[in-house]
């Protein structure tokens, strides 16, 4: 009697979660803010309602004095029209004026920010190393801001650095910046923006003469990729622009296209484990041959994935990561 008693209990159980699940079922069928238009996990998820649930990236730090590397740092809103703000760090003062880096974060353009744990610490740590003001952009993100809006962000930065650092204003950049040393760097989707943000710089100027661009393990795919990252590419464009555009696919672009690249060197890091890693060496290749008169170097680190450097910070393959990339932006010439 009690193994049927059991049993019994086990089936209308068993009919409660089926009972349950139809209902959700019939919800997501005629609730808008249960229906799912696009699934970009691990990232996000976007319901028909066009709500959008982040699934990383969505915590925040304030800005602080660093007590590990006496960096401190500070926010400052760039255009109040579109919420586009920085994060400024100033390292420990060496006498004479600092490089600037102006750096973008990435999170395939959906997810993530500059106020970001992760991100705090690791630009933390390379404005002590490589004793350079870091300007770390908070670009707006897609799919509520789909590109170009990133790239006109950067563009917005790039000037508005540039003009801060013209103009003598009592801050940070225009007191300790050196606007001979001005550097552009980024991971992932930030390498993308911050090549973009230097073909930009090469066609219409922006106010600033960049000296140095580093790419690090960046968003670059091509015409021949799996249908996945043909659909998250159209989500995050909201399908303006095809696997072929310049934007994704810089070895889409003409040599005369690349030798209008706003420097005169490149860093390139490439993670040897990133599946993104054939078109970020393809990048190297297409730059190299095109008759653009600078310099690009190719620095690989074997048996990582994709952006590793990001994370404990001292393993020994991160720190040389970073050593690699503040020589960069310390070397004379």
């Amino acid at each position: 009697m009690a193994s049927r008693s059991l049993f019994a209990l086990l089936v209308v159980a068993a009919a409660m979660c089926a009972s349950v699940a139809s209902a959700l079922r019939s919800r997501a069928a005629t609730d808008p803010n249960m229906e799912v238009k696009f699934d970009f996990t691990p990232f996000l998820i976007q319901y028909r309602s066009g709500r959008v649930q982040r699934l990383m990236g969505t915590t925040v730090v304030a800005p602080s004095l660093d007590v590990r590397t006496g960096v401190v740092s500070k926010d400052v809103v760039v255009d109040r029209s579109t919420g586009l703000a920085v994060r400024l760090y100033r390292p420990k003062h060496r006498g004479g004026r600092l490089p600037v880096l102006i750096y973008f974060h990435g999170g395939a353009f959906v997810v993530e920010s500059a106020f970001d744990p992760v991100y705090h610490n690791y630009l933390n740590a390379l404005a002590a190393k490589a004793g350079a003001i870091a300007v770390s952009v908070n670009y707006r993100l897609a799919p509520e801001h789909p590109l170009p809006a990133a790239y006109d962000d950067a563009w917005t930065v790039l000037r508005w650095v540039a003009a801060d650092m013209q103009r003598g204003a009592d801050s940070w950049l225009a007191r300790r910046g050196d606007a001979s040393r001005l550097f552009v760097a980024g991971d992932s989707a930030g390498g993308n923006i911050a090549h973009n943000l230097a073909m930009r710089a090469g066609q219409h100027g922006g106010g600033a003469t960049i000296r140095g661009v580093a790419l690090l393990d960046p968003y670059f795919l091509g015409k021949y990729v799996d249908p996945t990252a043909q659909r998250a590419w159209g989500f995050i464009c909201a399908g303006r622009y095809g696997m072929e555009h310049p934007y994704v696919n810089p070895m889409a672009l003409p040599a005369a296209s690349w030798r209008r690249l706003a420097t005169s060197r490149v860093l390139m890091t490439v993670s040897d484990l990133d599946r993104l890693g054939p078109w970020q060496r393809a990048y190297v290749d297409a730059l190299r041959g095109s008759g653009w008169p600078g310099e690009a170097r190719l620095y690989v680190t074997p048996g990582e994935g994709h952006c590793y450097f990001l994370n404990n910070l001292e393993s020994p393959k991160a720190a040389m990561h970073m050593a690699t990339l503040a020589a960069f932006i310390n070397r004379d010439t």
